[in-house]
């Protein structure tokens, strides 16, 4: 860490220092006993400016206790049949770990429908997942590898997308929002698989519009990337999707595969859901064991988000008049 840094930290760790007490509280939540590395995911994220690193930082804060952050993993969401469902319309699933313990995230983004429930449940289900990985799966990682582990990787399988999925931006919009201003600097890198051409298209028009930190992260593989993958993680590890040559299905194997990480029957999923049932008991509160989901606020996507939405937006109707399908894309507003 050069000098320029390490004296925004300090700039930063004062001002944190001034907060109030409940703030100070959920920030102790949140850092996990690793308040260093948690200041230097804001200042990276705004650019080394202390000033502005603690604008987004206390307006995390602020976040988390207006809408309970600190207590979401005590409200599970039931009955379980409509959770399975979520599992089953939001594909996402821990496959393993790398060979540096770093937590490897596959997301099912071309055939993810979103389709079983409302859109508060999801957005429940994606910050649980969150607050799970850097509560529960980060600190296990850390202990077992002897240093301090932040951070995750995304596989991103893009099988099955097409343009009428992509009607489902808005709503992953909006958790990348919630990523982007209260969880940043934790994906250290994405790798994209099984890319179709119209994912491609969008790729090259969106790049330019990344910062170049945000560019970094991204990597395109080639097929499934599984050769790739494989450089950084063992067999056991890939994601499902990944274990086999050729664009293959994020659902490929049948639901009872317990190889299959976006099932609720995988053993990451069934941990995850325990943990926060057990969690809803140890608080000795039925009230928060009960159907309905939890709203939680989300903030707007700042504006060069709004520029690569609308970019999207754009690109996928240029592909439309391509293709003679631009009249089903009439009603596709993704912002």
């Amino acid at each position: 860490m050069g000098i320029a840094s390490q004296d925004a930290l300090d700039q930063l760790s004062a001002q944190i220092d001034q907060l109030d007490p409940k703030l100070k509280h959920t920030f102790q939540n949140m850092h996990q006993g690793n308040p260093k590395h948690t200041l230097t995911r804001f200042l990276k994220a705004r650019e080394w400016s202390a000033l502005k690193a603690n604008k987004m930082l206390v307006d995390c804060l602020n976040w988390r206790m207006q809408n309970q952050i600190d207590d979401i993993l005590c409200k599970p969401i039931t009955p379980a049949n409509l959770y399975r469902g979520i599992r089953e319309s939001q594909l996402m699933g821990l496959s393993g770990y790398s060979k540096q313990g770093v937590p490897v995230f596959a997301i099912g983004a071309g055939l993810s429908t979103f389709d079983k429930a409302s859109v508060n449940y999801y957005i429940q289900s994606h910050i649980q997942m969150n607050e799970y990985r850097d509560r529960v799966l980060l600190p296990a990682a850390s202990r077992k590898y002897g240093r301090y582990i932040g951070t995750c990787f995304k596989v991103l399988d893009m099988t099955g997308l097409k343009l009428s999925s992509l009607s489902n931006l808005k709503l992953v919009s909006l958790m990348a929002a919630i990523d982007d201003l209260n969880y940043p600097e934790k994906t250290e890198t994405y790798y994209i698989v099984n890319a179709p051409y119209i994912f491609s298209a969008c790729w090259k028009v969106v790049k330019p519009l990344l910062q170049e930190r945000t560019r970094r992260k991204v990597q395109v593989l080639d097929g499934c990337g599984r050769d790739e993958l494989l450089k950084i993680m063992d067999y056991a590890s890939l994601p499902h999707f990944c274990k086999r040559n050729g664009s293959r299905s994020s659902r490929c194997y049948s639901s009872s595969d317990l190889d299959d990480c976006y099932s609720l029957d995988h053993p990451f999923h069934q941990e995850f859901y325990s943990y926060i049932v057990q969690q809803a008991k140890s608080k000795n509160n039925e009230s928060l064991i009960k159907h309905g989901s939890v709203h939680v606020d989300v903030p707007e996507p700042a504006p060069e988000e709004t520029e690569i939405i609308n970019t999207i937006e754009s690109e996928l109707h240029k592909i439309g008049n391509q293709n003679g399908t631009s009249r089903s894309l009439s009603g596709l507003k993704i912002i």
